[in-house]
């Protein structure tokens, strides 16, 4: 009799090592052994060659609910386990149910949690008029982090976060022990930037990197990690365009404070003058894409660990929000959920970086940001979330994978030279290629509690 429920041999990737003839062995869910050479027997057994063997990703960064009626977890989570992505970290931003409260947070967990195909944890954040009296029982009631914005896409939805006020959520996130994550643009300064732009008439792919110069999210990110270290409150910029911002967190970490920064997978991916001037609207993200210059820049970054984590910052928003010929006027967001592994993977070997960063920046280090303890390792005792890639090149088109709510995407007609094959959620498959499992398989996770 078998000792293993599962078995997969092939080239394991770990945070700082690879295997090339190695194996997970997995039983009643969990990880038991990761070892080299010769594989024990299972009841389910799979020799895969030279795919590659990765903990499943966590997607630090998706919008599930931004749209009401769009999206929602069945399509979100849908993408995520044909991405090999096996837990998704939802923002609190959803049209219709601000999530700043424990109620919010209950209700959201009670909707999302029959349609969830892969495991979710969700960010908090607050309403401005309550200032931060919620922040501690959003946090007993299980948020993994949580999120507020420099800038204000909306007063009630996306609301700006004053200096003062923002302070004063940074000291009440400091008591729970979670991170406080921004969005990191400059209001004041981006708003005299777009009414420079509307002077000029500048309505093509141009006015979005206009309207947001570079140093609408520098100064930003200072204020964050500045009050960061004033309250003691670990700091996250929940995504940066731009190798300046990585250099300035670095800076506060080597002082002794908690400062973390996310790079989505679009600005490692995309530029500005081949993708957005050809997308247009389809390629409008707040921060902007950046010129390929910067996206090499960031590269580097990686490659010298001063990238915490990298995200999708995923949003599915219908087609007829994306295509008006006035850049300004589209929404800002776009979906990745289904290809940031293989992205990543392909940018990774292209620069001859190491896979153990996807390992990483994918997998361990959002499981530690966000307190996830059974999360993001292939190491004995966790959750056996598995991603399996093979080198099956595929020119990757949104609409034709069927796994996507909206057919369109920045990546159609990118070459992937590696392609999600397989993915399991704690021992179980969610993912074969083909077909995803069923809705309600995903669970709620919540953070560890710490002393």
């Amino acid at each position: 009799m078998s000792d293993f429920d599962l078995v997969l041999s092939g080239t394991v990737v770990l945070p700082g090592l690879i295997i090339e003839d190695g194996y997970v062995a997995v039983r009643g869910g969990k990880v038991i052994h990761v070892g080299e050479g010769k594989a024990p027997s299972a009841h389910e057994r799979h020799e895969l060659g030279n795919a590659l063997i990765l903990p499943g990703a966590i997607d630090a960064q998706v919008h599930s609910l931004s749209q009401k009626n769009q999206e929602d977890f069945i399509w979100s989570t849908r993408s995520a386990a044909a991405g090999g992505v096996t837990t998704i970290v939802d923002m609190p931003y959803d049209e219709g149910n601000l999530v700043c409260s424990a109620e919010a947070v209950r209700i959201k967990v009670a909707h999302a949690s029959p349609q969830a195909r892969v495991d979710f944890a969700l960010y908090g954040t607050i309403n401005p008029e309550e200032g931060a009296t919620r922040i501690a029982e959003q946090a007993e009631a299980g948020v993994a982090a949580f999120k507020f914005s420099t800038f204000g896409t909306d007063p009630i939805r996306f609301p700006r976060i004053p200096p003062a006020l923002l302070e004063e959520c940074f000291a009440a996130v400091a008591k729970t022990g979670l991170t406080a994550g921004v969005h990191n643009e400059d209001d004041e300064m981006v708003r005299a930037a777009m009414a420079k732009v509307e002077a000029a008439g500048i309505t093509d792919y141009r006015a979005h990197a206009l309207s947001r110069p570079p140093l609408t999210e520098l100064l930003a990110s200072l204020q964050i990690y500045e009050t960061g270290a004033a309250t003691g409150c670990p700091a996250h910029v929940v995504h940066c365009s731009l190798g300046r911002g990585y250099e300035i967190a670095r800076t506060y970490r080597d002082q002794g404070y908690a400062a973390t920064i996310e790079c989505c997978i679009h600005y490692l991916t995309l530029d500005e003058e081949n993708d957005v001037a050809r997308l247009g609207g389809k390629a409008k993200i707040n921060p902007p894409i950046r010129p390929r210059a910067e996206v090499e820049k960031l590269w580097e970054h990686v490659r010298a660990g001063n990238v915490t984590l990298v995200s999708t910052d995923h949003v599915s928003w219908s087609e007829n929000r994306k295509k008006s010929a006035s850049m300004l006027a589209n929404a800002s967001g776009v979906p990745g959920l289904e290809v940031m592994v293989p992205l990543f993977v392909k940018g990774a070997l292209q620069r001859d970086i190491p896979l153990t960063w996807a390992a990483r920046l994918m997998a361990e280090n959002p499981a530690k940001h966000f307190r996830l303890a059974q999360k993001g390792a292939l190491t004995a005792g966790k959750d056996a979330d598995i991603t399996v890639l093979f080198p099956r090149p595929t020119r990757y088109d949104a609409a034709a994978s069927g796994h996507n709510v909206v057919g369109w995407s920045p990546y159609n007609g990118i070459e992937l030279p590696w392609t999600v094959g397989l993915t399991y959620l704690r021992g179980q498959q969610v993912f074969d290629g083909t077909t995803v499992a069923e809705p309600g398989t995903g669970r709620f996770v919540r953070p560890e509690v710490r002393a």
